[in-house]
């Protein structure tokens, strides 16, 4: 580290890599200083078209391979955005090389995967976080503070949520998300993920003691051995008789919703994925009533938006701006956290019990 910032390296040139390639510009404490792809050229190239919209401090170097990207003396934390079934190796690797890792999800094709990688980490001393941004939002601590006051939900007693996208036929046939070697979890890997992090983080943690799971329609592209889920839902079970539920699906349009429901009302997020264009995210409690007197019948819509100031994106406020920060400071500040391990390793435990039941037409996995 120079002077205070952390100095990444990038592995792989996946899309999502140009949007931290920003938040790390952003970030105030962290600039890119490599980028591997399996060619200089490829690497030149995407260094090329991100830097003509968001330049960083200096040029980062274009590297032909991963493992010359890990031997360089000048990177500190990698960021690792390579398809699932590649994941394993590569974090093992970053971590015997001493690179502090920041990994897209899911984490791994499996929990005995994702306890490798976590152990590779731990014994070399470096961080490992996966990259669900909204665990960065400001929105979250406003959530909690909802939640946790009785005069607003009152006692938690189901959840549920939805996050899809309808993606076309280019995607159906030849995105790596619908190709089973790479990507084997399909839609419940790509979307399920977050929706699984949620209910635990609603849960502070908490794991499920049964899930069941259904593998709705499948996908399979013009090159994949086998299918992969295209429509996927669930129903867990959590301690003290709490129940969620989520779909998630690569064939309906837009939805990232979350429903919280207690004793007293509910709570309500539109968008808890990818915010919302614009400078504040929210969430929305509700306490309906029904009102009835002799033949007049009524339902009453009381809802009262609840916001942070936060952009939603491409902002220094942004949660995938913050993510990169947070990472970074951990990294400077030498002091390794065990909180975000782990978040992911309790996430692919129930990604794993759905994916199981699935497989099983529903039947139910105990955790």
């Amino acid at each position: 580290m120079t002077d205070q910032i952390c100095r990444w390296g990038i592995l792989g040139t996946a899309g999502i890599a140009r949007k931290n390639w920003k938040a790390i510009r952003l970030s105030g404490n962290a600039r890119v200083t490599a980028v591997a792809s399996r060619s200089v050229d490829s690497a030149a190239r995407f260094i090329e078209e991100c830097s003509s919209q968001v330049p960083q401090p200096g040029t980062p170097e274009p590297v032909g391979s991963y493992e010359a990207l890990l031997d360089r003396d000048d990177v500190d934390a990698v960021y690792i955005p390579l398809p699932t079934a590649l994941r394993h190796p590569w974090v093992i690797r970053a971590g015997e090389a001493g690179k502090h890792v920041l990994a897209e999800k899911p984490a791994a094709l499996n929990s005995r995967q994702v306890e490798e990688m976590l152990r590779a980490c731990r014994e070399n001393g470096v961080q490992y976080m996966d990259g669900v941004m909204f665990m960065h939002s400001q929105r979250l601590p406003m959530i909690r503070g909802l939640l946790d006051d009785p005069a607003q939900i009152g006692s938690l007693k189901r959840i549920a949520g939805q996050f899809s996208f309808a993606g076309d036929e280019e995607f159906r046939t030849s995105n790596i998300r619908v190709h089973s070697e790479l990507e084997p979890h399909g839609c419940l890997g790509d979307l399920g993920w977050y929706c699984i992090r949620f209910f635990l983080w609603v849960m502070n943690g908490q794991t499920p003691t049964e899930v069941r799971a259904r593998i709705l329609s499948s996908l399979q592209g013009q090159t994949s051995p086998q299918p992969v889920p295209g429509e996927f839902s669930a129903e867990l079970t959590f301690p003290g008789g709490v129940t969620a539920s989520f779909y998630c699906s690569f064939v309906t349009e837009n939805q990232q919703w979350m429903h919280v429901s207690g004793s007293r009302g509910y709570l309500r997020v539109n968008d808890f994925v990818l915010p919302f264009h614009g400078p504040e995210v929210d969430a929305f409690v509700g306490q309906d009533t029904f009102f009835a007197d002799n033949c007049s019948f009524h339902m009453e819509n009381h809802l009262t938006r609840h916001s942070v100031r936060e952009y939603d994106a491409g902002q220094t406020s942004a949660q995938e701006v913050r993510l990169m920060r947070a990472f970074s400071e951990i990294v400077i500040s030498g002091q390794t956290c065990d909180t975000w391990p782990e978040w992911t390793l309790k996430t692919q435990r129930v990604l794993d019990a759905c994916f199981e039941s699935a497989q099983q037409d529903g039947a139910p996995q105990n955790l």
